[in-house]
């Protein structure tokens, strides 16, 4: 049985892992969570852009502003 958590807790163990975060307009970016602040603005690393589940940038660093997010989940990069 898995233990219960927070979002605060899971936001501090995927810190320098690779995550999805999904905007409100649909957009992907999938990179390695840097670090985010309490307005949920996010700094990605290595950081590559899907639309419509297709690849359509690389990024080396990339900030997004935290009203933009819908959500954030773990990845398997």
């Amino acid at each position: 049985m898995s233990t219960r958590q927070n979002p605060a807790e899971f936001l501090k163990k995927v810190i320098g892992k690779p995550v999805v975060v999904k905007l409100n307009s649909g957009v992907d970016y999938r990179g390695i969570l840097a670090c985010l602040d309490g307005y949920m603005n996010i700094a990605l690393e290595q950081t590559e852009e899907y639309s419509n589940g297709q690849l359509q940038n690389k990024y080396g660093d990339a900030f997004i502003r935290g009203n933009n997010v819908l959500y954030i989940s773990t990845s398997t990069k």
